[in-house]
């Protein structure tokens, strides 16, 4: 099935940052979908060490053509010097669910 719908992970410093941005882009009809993971424990790389945080995940379905929008808009309210905004492909999924995905989405 070929389609245009992308999932986004975006990891916040707390939840209530997550229902902050997760709010504003169903708001601004850029996304069908969010869903917040909390509690999720993360290792990364930065300033030249590992590093740690406990952070909430958001998890948004949307249209590959708002990406641009949304990257805007996270950025914009985000906490992080570089926020993680990774989008990847729907490769197959109910016909229901993603034409609902692509009628949410403005």
């Amino acid at each position: 099935m070929k389609n245009n719908i992308i999932i986004i992970f975006i990891t916040c410093s707390s939840r209530k940052e997550a229902m902050s941005i997760a709010g504003a882009l169903l708001k601004n009809r850029l996304v069908a979908c969010s869903n917040i993971i909390d509690n999720v424990s993360s290792r990364f790389w930065w300033n030249g060490k590992i590093d740690k945080a406990d952070e909430s995940l958001v998890i948004v379905k949307t249209k590959r053509d708002r990406f641009p929008e949304i990257e805007r808009e996270v950025k914009r309210l985000h906490s992080y010097d570089i926020p993680e905004i990774i989008a990847m492909p729907v490769v197959a999924g109910s016909k229901d669910y993603l034409d609902w995905v692509k009628n949410s989405v403005a």
